[in-house]
């Protein structure tokens, strides 16, 4: 079950916010075509399931090593050094996730004791405000473990280096 979540959980998550935003959409566009009524809470609904599918985009990014980057300066360098760069640049990705953890538990914190609910639905806001926080840890979760691959190679390839050299 954990290997399943491990590699799973993101896209499981995202592509059933996916299906349920499009359910509600289609219910929403057939009440208004065809029963002439508009449903108050179908937009609403819809643009919580958005955010956080957005939020964990982020998480399943960071897993997959989908990123903005510059490919042909990373491939300047020999693959030791290739190694070292995205070691590096997970640090620099880390450290800037673990700085925004505390923020989102602020502003998760505040949203909870504000005690503001949703016009339409009357949802507790802190349950969409809470999207940020476990992005930012499941984030910071999947770049130490890519952080780990890539130590795990840079090794694996000095190993190899120093059997060819003997």
């Amino acid at each position: 079950m954990l290997k399943w979540l491990n590699e799973n959980l993101e896209e499981f998550l995202m592509v059933a916010l996916l299906i349920a935003m499009t359910v509600i959409m289609g219910i929403q566009v057939f009440a208004r075509y065809a029963l002439g009524a508009s449903l108050s809470w179908s937009e609403e609904i819809t643009r919580y399931l958005f955010i956080w599918s957005g939020f964990l985009s982020v998480s399943y990014c960071t897993k997959k090593c989908i990123s903005i980057k510059i490919e042909q300066f990373v491939g300047m360098f020999p693959r030791r050094g290739q190694a070292v760069f995205k070691v590096v640049n997970h640090t620099i990705e880390l450290i800037f996730f673990f700085y925004l953890i505390p923020y989102a538990v602020l502003y998760l914190k505040s949203a909870f004791e504000s005690g503001q609910v949703s016009p339409a639905c009357g949802i507790p806001m802190y349950y969409i405000q809470a999207a940020p926080l476990v992005s930012f840890i499941l984030v910071a979760f999947r770049i130490i473990q890519r952080w780990i691959i890539e130590f795990k190679i840079a090794v694996k390839k000095d190993k190899e280096e120093e059997g060819c050299q003997h």
